[in-house]
């Protein structure tokens, strides 16, 4: 394997200087500490340092520093409606909040009884958006999943019926207990963001997610994800066991009488709006730079 060139030099190596006249080191990143930057606020062609130098976009960066603190508020209500039912896992909750922000697919991967399921029920019930489950077993259809076309007797005409797809979130469960053929009922929706029934196309809501959840493929009755499949997904959360003083917390929960529930904090237009955000945020070229070869030496 070809070893990976630090796309960052150290500070010593060279000097660059600011519209103020004071030198800066080089490869240290514009307004750090200062929050995110706008994509829009870096001139085409000028080099990252530019974009903090201005007062005008310093106010800028502030601006959106404090829009991105307002816009994920919610979020901490998120967690703690999560936190009420689910106890600890709060890595794998981030990181399917991290795909619900980002609108990358999750595959949620681990063992039976780590509350894969129930936190994704869970934190579908806190969103003010539509949710389906799929139940994945052997005998599924791919109908079962985008939907289907039905001959009306009495009016001689076809309907489409359509199938659990069509929801803002969807949680496929147990996703590897079904074969490659009923997998692939979700390539399309995933992909492009639509379905096709008969020869009629629908577009799925926005926004869309599918979060999927699967037992390692050493269990009984497991069937390995194709590959155009995997490459639907944009994280791969693997769910480790609780710690003993998270058992010990579920143990003392399933005592009491009644069990907590999650409540409604968050809406679509909120979802959307922090979608909106995080794609304005600035990416230096060399960050860039360093994701490309990272992907080139672990292909």
């Amino acid at each position: 394997m070809d070893t990976l060139r630090d796309p960052f030099p150290p500070a010593s190596t060279a000097t660059t200087t600011s519209t103020s006249g004071e030198p800066s080191p080089s490869g240290t990143l514009p307004g750090a500490g200062s929050g995110p930057v706008l994509r829009s606020e870096v001139p085409a062609g000028a080099g990252p340092a530019s974009s903090s130098t201005k007062g005008d976009t310093k106010l800028d960066i502030n601006a959106l520093t404090e829009e991105v603190k307002v816009t994920s508020a919610f979020l901490d209500d998120v967690f703690a409606q999560v936190g009420r039912v689910v106890v600890g896992q709060r890595e794998m909750v981030e990181r399917v909040l991290i795909g619900l922000l980002t609108g990358g697919h999750c595959l949620i991967e681990g063992v039976p009884g780590l509350a894969k399921t129930l936190t994704v029920r869970t934190l579908a019930q806190t969103i003010n958006a539509s949710f389906s489950r799929i139940q994945f077993t052997p005998d599924l259809m791919p109908a079962d999943i985008t939907g289907t076309t039905i001959y009306n007797m009495h009016t001689g005409q076809f309907t489409q019926k359509r199938g659990p797809l069509f929801a803002n979130l969807v949680l496929a469960d147990e996703i590897n207990r079904a074969p490659a053929k009923v997998q692939s009922a979700l390539l399309e929706a995933m992909q492009e963001r639509q379905v096709t029934i008969g020869d009629m196309t629908h577009p799925l809501p926005d926004p869309f997610l599918v979060l999927a959840t699967q037992n390692p493929i050493e269990q009984e009755g497991t069937f390995p994800l194709p590959e155009a499949q995997l490459d639907r997904f944009m994280l791969l959360i693997k769910v480790s066991y609780p710690t003993a003083g998270d058992e010990r917390a579920m143990l003392d929960l399933m005592s009491s009488q009644d069990l907590p529930t999650a409540s409604e904090v968050a809406s679509i237009e909120q979802i959307r709006l922090a979608r909106k955000i995080v794609g304005s945020i600035y990416i230096d070229d060399r960050v860039r730079d360093y994701i490309v070869h990272v992907v080139q030496a672990t292909r």
